[in-house]
């Protein structure tokens, strides 16, 4: 299963759309296959009941799930996913297309449910994160506009760009002082399905969370 999903990845780094405004990011299409997208939806994780909405993910760490060894040795997907991007391939094609120095970084992939009232404020990736890569999983046309917002400097955070919400459509960016970006409030029809994958530096803490 990994070596097709790798291999598919790299097609899609391959066919990737550059956006500069308002900070260099990356887009890719089919970044993981429809039939790997529902395998992950498919995993028997409710969305948190109790979540806070507080404009910030570290308010429901406890509820966090997270693609461990532990989950990859109970699920395919999240074993096959993983090795794909522990790929030295992967990485090597991932610093290519953004400049990132992925030496040493580990890695680090987040499963996100998001549910009506949810939102992000604008905010800056912390520095030990070296990349970061955000790939939509649901195809239900109704979280079309579910996508990542992008902001421009400033304190006001002026709303620049939205990466609307398509099944395998990812997002990529390396965190610096410019890469505002977060989930502007309104409404979410249905449940905003996510993994967010990291690469980070040898000083990261949570080492509970790293795959």
């Amino acid at each position: 299963m990994a070596a097709g999903l790798r291999g598919g990845f790299l097609d899609s780094v391959r066919r990737h759309r550059h956006e500069a405004r308002p900070f260099d990011h990356w887009v890719l299409e089919r970044a993981l296959p429809a039939r790997t997208c529902d395998e992950v939806l498919a995993l028997p994780f409710a969305p948190p009941a109790a979540a806070s909405f507080d404009g910030r993910r570290e308010s429901n760490n406890s509820t966090r799930v997270y693609f461990t060894p532990a989950l990859q040795a109970q699920y395919p997907v999240c074993a096959a996913v993983a090795e794909v991007f522990q790929d030295q391939g992967t990485r090597d094609a991932l610093a290519t297309l953004t400049g990132a120095s992925l030496d040493g970084g580990r890695l680090r992939i987040e499963y996100c449910q998001d549910v009506d009232g949810f939102w992000l404020e604008p905010h800056l990736d912390i520095p030990v994160k070296l990349l970061t890569m955000l790939i939509y999983l649901s195809d239900d046309p109704a979280l079309a506009d579910a996508g990542t917002d992008v902001y421009g400097p400033g304190p006001e955070h002026p709303p620049m760009g939205r990466v609307d919400y398509s099944q395998g459509r990812g997002l990529i960016f390396t965190p610096g002082s410019d890469t505002w970006h977060g989930f502007t409030p309104r409404p979410i029809h249905g449940v905003r399905k996510t993994l967010i994958v990291n690469y980070v530096g040898p000083e990261w803490r949570a080492v509970e969370e790293l795959a």
